[in-house]
């Protein structure tokens, strides 16, 4: 029923529809779709570990993830992992469709009735604030769901890749651009997030839940 509703979005062609994850990625690796939407829990492999596969063979590949069971640790989970999107299966068919064309048009879609978790431990650690040197100056306190209100779809792929320590070539490579329009979007980002340096930069990403701290 779903593939039947996808049908109807415009310039898209649904190029198959699998029940089982494995056999999905198999197709997927094959024929690289611009899209793939994904259920989280399915049998043969989970979606998670066909996000990781499509986002390590397929980086220009737009991911929407559907599910059944969203969560407040959700969007910044799935930001981390490279999805530009996630809905709730069982909302209104309109509301997916509109998920799809906004992630097949660069945009991202996350479900926004869903709160962010904070956990006794998380808000204790969000009151003493992060321990870092005085002069660093840090990114704004912000949460996943501000952070794609701020940035834009391609700048969220950007500042991820950055801030897990790719250079501006390796990035251009991994994302099919060039160098000088890397640089470009890594410039936009600091001014929109008001920071000058990678480290600020990846604090930033930490807090917004686009990328987890080191351990």
């Amino acid at each position: 029923m779903l593939a039947m509703a996808l049908g109807r979005v415009r310039s898209l062609q649904v190029a198959g529809a699998f029940g089982d994850g494995k056999v999905g990625l198999d197709f997927c690796l094959k024929t690289k779709p611009n899209l793939v939407v994904v259920d989280l829990y399915l049998p043969g492999m989970h979606g998670l570990e066909i996000i990781k596969a499509v986002r390590a063979s397929l980086p220009n590949t737009r991911i929407l993830v559907l599910t059944g069971h969203p969560d407040g640790d959700l969007p910044a989970r799935l930001i981390a992992q490279g999805v530009h999107g996630f809905v709730d299966k069982n909302a209104p068919i309109n509301y997916v469709l509109q998920a799809v064309e906004s992630v097949m048009t660069g945009g991202m879609f996350f479900a926004s009735h869903i709160q962010p978790k904070v956990t006794t431990e998380g808000a204790k650690a969000a009151n003493a604030g992060p321990k870092v040197a005085p002069d660093v100056k840090l990114g704004p306190p912000t949460t996943s769901l501000e952070a794609v209100q701020i940035l834009s779809g391609r700048e969220l792929e950007v500042i991820r890749l950055v801030a897990e320590g790719f250079s501006s070539k390796e990035i251009a490579v991994r994302l099919d651009l060039s160098v000088r329009t890397v640089e470009k979007h890594r410039a936009n980002i600091m001014d929109k997030i008001g920071v000058r340096e990678v480290a600020s930069l990846v604090r930033w990403c930490v807090q917004a839940g686009i990328i987890k701290p080191i351990q």
